[in-house]
């Protein structure tokens, strides 16, 4: 069952559900979720690794911050692609998993957000891809909204997620073993 806007908020003021939340998304959020926003976007760079049991992603390099003191945007070439990772920060509690959308602006725009999930248990902020599939230059402000969390209770007993993603880190330092 997706999880309603009333509970929602209720699950942000008890525990903290979701942290740094804009004040549109406390006060009329749109749907049945909480949409997020740009905060940092990082280039990638090198090779990278996934075997069975170790993983080495390419290397990552901050491009800018967001700073809610200045108004600042960044451009999205043609055919780059970007990690982005959010402004909010999730704390996933062990009934909850939560499942991420791009908003349809982007793919209107010939952006691509690729996303995944938050397990329960998972804490920290998000990190989302993004490509310029389009023709365009595309610029998106600091704090824009791009993806849609949409909250969904796990009847039955569930797995705390124990993965090094753990915090909300963009990438690994070098080759490391999985958990």
């Amino acid at each position: 069952m997706i999880l309603g806007i009333d509970e929602l908020l209720k699950l942000v003021k008890k525990k903290k559900l979701v942290e740094n939340l804009s004040e549109r998304e406390i006060k009329s959020p749109e749907g049945a979720g909480f949409d997020l926003r740009v905060g940092e976007i990082y280039e990638i760079s090198g090779k990278g690794f996934l075997g069975i049991e170790d993983r080495k992603t390419p290397k990552t390099k901050l491009l800018a911050k967001y700073n809610p003191k200045k108004k600042q945007s960044f451009i999205f070439k043609p055919g780059k692609y970007y990690l982005i990772k959010t402004i909010e920060k999730v704390n996933t509690p062990k009934n909850i998993l939560i499942l991420f959308r791009p908003r349809t602006t982007l793919f209107r725009s010939g952006l691509m957000v690729f996303t995944g999930n938050a397990s329960p248990g998972y804490c920290g902020e998000l990190t989302f891809g993004i490509c310029n599939l389009g023709v365009c230059e595309i610029k998106i402000e600091f704090g824009a909204r791009v993806a849609h969390a949409m909250f969904y209770e796990v009847k039955g007993k569930t797995n705390l997620y124990q993965g090094q993603w753990q915090g909300g880190r963009v990438s690994t330092k070098k080759k490391e073993k999985q958990i």
